[in-house]
């Protein structure tokens, strides 16, 4: 466990960034530094390692810049302060380095720098790439090459930790992929070891002989990364390209129920400290009061011989593994990820966890020896991507503010250094809940940053054939083709929502792999064939492993339509920034596709698409790709939104894909149903979910931010905010209020905030108060009329 001493040890830095540099670059006029381990460090085993560097300075200095990197974590001190953790998600081809500027916890004489290092092993996470255990510190200049990683550095192998493994048994045989527990014995943990006054002299000191030691000893690769002859192994070094992650004290809201102990407000309030007694068996259960993403800190004395396990959930479970009302403990049980501490005796012990875990409820059971135990504290830091809560949605229903709230909390626990699919099972960024995810990054926080990179990690993930990964980054690849698909409509997002065609205009090459990979699996009836790899499309309750009918064996009308979707939004983006011919080129092949798939799987008796042309399957997924792709006369294309919502016979859209149900019932012209639609998300409130789930009871995951689309739809659909040509250079406000009689938002904009008042007078009668950024313009409709709109307020009547 890290330490931190007091509550002001924290003072985490913005690293400076550099993302407009050239891999390694930075290095370039730096002395070199060099990756080290401790003597007989494992290479991939599970292993953690401290390493300090204390040296003096004549006076504080008004700059002192450092980059710093690890494989597989660090967190890195100054002087006993906690100041940066990384280095930031990523593969070994594109290995991420902190840039630091160390200054404000410098000061004149002897400072130390200190660092945790950590290797998950075998058992790593599956987003987690690796070449090795190692640490590495980096001058940018000389002036601070004193802290070069190399000669002079102390190192010393931790005997303290364990890694504590989650069980197919603890999480009810569901997969998992995230970080295993950690077990931690503090009666050999080196404490107070960032500190300028621990004793090192029994460390091992790196020696000046570097060139010629040894892969075991120091000496693992200099630092700059892709070599001067083209050197692509080990780390090929990358500047950090976002914001450090937020980390911020949470506190539990209640003690739901405790045994062989009393546990009041005041401890977890951090007011009272809470006694075991010795030989005692105690069991506390904690609430967060919502689902959150926090490292642990536990602050303990005494208690030789006691041990204390955390165990990490969602929710309570039954006998049977089985969910209820989220709010409900009694007669349930907590099970999950653990970590487990033995305090090993000792005053004011302060554990925090290596990493972070999320959840709801934290179960504590503590179990002393011959010594009581005395808990000073028990609490949390927060821990996600720092976006802040920029846009808003208000209106006369109240339900939707809960819903917005508990849509928020998801979005926000869905993403650290990447996006995730669920923070508690996977922490994987997968491209079909990315896409969504982002659209609410752009909506609600107006930042982009964490978009880009996810954009650049799916490029970075295609094979030789063409297609990209499901997820990146993963160490194990998976593949699943049509979310390559959804991956060219994310591009396309982007390009709606930023004005930025240089950075859109270097994916063009990997969509036009994409897409010919796809274009090469159409067969002679003008449909896509087999298919290979796992074509899943949507969890859908009828689709075996959410692949729908024709999808593997061939005619796959929902793929088909998905494809030329994707083109349709390709060719948008090559005849603005690429080649018009290949623009011309998408179009005619989705318009093959439209024409093939209407002429094959077109029931014109039920007046609906079936999911192939060979099967008795219908379902709402293939319906609305035919009206989002056009496949059906824009005539036509309101009567079959109303079968789509009417007919109870389809495969219903799951969660995730009702995103494409509801864009499609925007674009017929039927967004005054949009909140009716919305049932759903009220289910999960009045089950006291407190962020969206994956997917409908049972389900694994209680966050799941692909379900959290609802808020970017009030902001798009209802309030009716969406750009009007690439780039948000113009907007379009059309609102959808449906059984509102008020609503009022705001929607960030690169310019500015777009803010958004809207009151009904009568039926067809609508007062709203718009105020634009400086420079945006627009219009503004209404039941069929439309005014124009400009930088500034304006008042609208109707």
């Amino acid at each position: 466990m890290t330490r931190i001493s007091t509550a002001v040890s924290v003072a985490l830095l913005t690293p400076i960034l550099a993302a407009a540099q050239s891999p390694g670059r930075i290095f370039a006029n730096a002395p070199e530094a060099v990756w080290i381990a401790p003597w007989g460090m494992p290479a991939d085993s599970f292993g953690v390692f401290y390493a300090r560097r204390t040296f003096a300075l004549a006076a504080k200095p008004d700059r002192f810049v450092v980059h710093v990197s690890a494989d597989n974590r660090y967190r890195l001190y100054v002087n006993g302060v906690q100041v940066s953790s990384g280095p930031q998600r990523s593969d070994v081809m594109h290995w991420r380095y902190e840039t630091l500027d160390l200054v404000s916890q410098l000061h004149a004489g002897t400072n130390t720098i200190a660092a945790v290092v950590w290797n998950w092993g075998p058992h790593h996470p599956v987003g987690q790439h690796s070449v090795r255990t190692a640490f590495l510190m980096q001058a940018d200049s000389p002036r601070e090459e004193i802290v070069n990683t190399g000669a002079d550095w102390k190192l010393k192998r931790d005997s303290a930790y364990a890694e504590l493994r989650v069980l197919p048994i603890d999480i009810h045989n569901a997969y998992y992929a995230a970080a295993q527990g950690e077990a931690v014995d503090g009666a050999r943990y080196p404490w107070g070891w960032e500190h300028s006054d621990y004793d090192d002299r029994d460390w091992f000191t790196v020696g000046g002989a570097l060139r010629n030691a040894t892969v075991g000893l120091v000496h693992l690769h200099a630092a700059p990364g892709r070599g001067g002859y083209g050197d692509g192994s080990g780390w090929q070094l990358e500047p950090r390209d976002i914001p450090p992650m937020e980390e911020s004290v949470i506190r539990f809201a209640n003690v739901r129920r405790s045994s062989g102990v009393a546990a009041s407000d005041g401890f977890i309030k951090g007011n009272d400290a809470l006694v075991i007694p010795a030989n005692t068996r105690a069991s506390i259960v904690l609430d967060y009061a919502k689902t959150t993403n926090a490292y642990t800190v536990l602050e303990t004395s005494g208690g030789m011989g006691a041990s204390v396990t955390l165990t990490y959930a969602e929710a309570a479970v039954d006998s049977l593994g089985r969910k209820a009302n989220r709010n409900d403990i009694a007669g349930r049980v907590i099970t999950g990820i653990s970590d487990r501490f033995l305090p090993g005796g000792g005053e004011r012990h302060r554990f925090q966890t290596l990493y972070w875990r999320s959840g709801r409820y934290v179960n504590v059971d503590v179990e002393t020896g011959a010594e009581p135990l005395r808990i000073h504290d028990l609490h949390g830091i927060f821990t996600a991507y720092p976006f802040v809560e920029r846009g808003r949605f208000a209106s006369d229903l109240p339900w939707l503010a809960d819903m917005w709230k508990m849509n928020w909390n998801g979005a926000r626990i869905g993403a650290f250094e990447t996006y995730m699919d669920t923070p508690y099972y996977e922490q994987l960024q997968y491209i079909g809940d990315t896409r969504l995810q982002a659209l609410i990054s752009l909506y609600v926080a107006g930042d982009d940053r964490l978009m880009r990179q996810a954009i650049a990690h799916f490029d970075q993930s295609r094979i030789p054939e063409g297609i990209t990964a499901s997820r990146y980054p993963s160490e194990l690849t998976q593949l699943i083709p049509p979310f390559s698909l959804v991956y060219v409509a994310m591009v396309h997002d982007y390009y709606m929502h930023r004005d930025d065609p240089k950075y859109v205009r270097q994916y063009l090459a990997g969509i036009h792999g994409i897409l010919d990979w796809y274009g090469r699996h159409v067969d002679d009836t003008g449909m896509l064939g087999p298919m290979p790899y796992w074509n899943f499309v949507d969890w859908a309750d009828r689709w075996q492993r959410g692949v729908p009918a024709g999808a593997d064996n061939g005619h796959s009308a929902t793929i088909s339509l998905l494809y030329a979707y994707a083109l349709d939004r390709a060719a948008v983006l090559e005849e603005d920034l690429g080649v018009r011919a290949m623009a011309q080129v998408y179009r005619a092949r989705a318009d093959s596709l439209r024409v093939a798939t209407r002429k094959r799987a077109w029931d014109p008796a039920r007046k609906l698409f079936r999911d192939s042309p060979d099967s008795a399957a219908y379902s709402q997924q293939t319906n609305v790709l035919a009206i989002l792709t056009d496949a059906v006369p824009v005539a036509q294309q309101r009567a079959l939104m109303e079968r789509v919502l009417a007919d109870s016979s389809l495969i219903p859209a799951s969660y995730y894909f009702s995103f494409y149900v509801l864009e499609a019932l925007q674009k017929v012209g039927f967004g005054d149903r949009y909140i009716e639609q919305l049932a759903p998300w009220r289910a999960m409130l009045a089950l006291g979910l407190t962020s969206a789930p994956e997917k409908p009871e049972p389900t694994r995951s209680d966050s799941h931010a692909w379900s959290a689309h609802p808020n970017y739809g009030l902001l798009a659909t209802v309030l009716g905010v969406r750009p009007a040509s690439p780039g948000f250079r113009t907007v379009r406000i059309a609102p959808a209020l449906g059984p509102l009689r008020s609503a009022e938002g705001r929607v960030p904009h690169p310019r500015g905030n777009i803010d958004v008042t809207l009151t009904r007078e009568s039926a067809n009668g609508l007062r709203a108060s718009v105020t634009l950024p400086t420079g945006l313009t627009g219009r503004f409709e209404w039941n069929g009329r439309s005014v124009a709109l400009h930088g500034g307020s304006q008042q609208i009547r109707f």
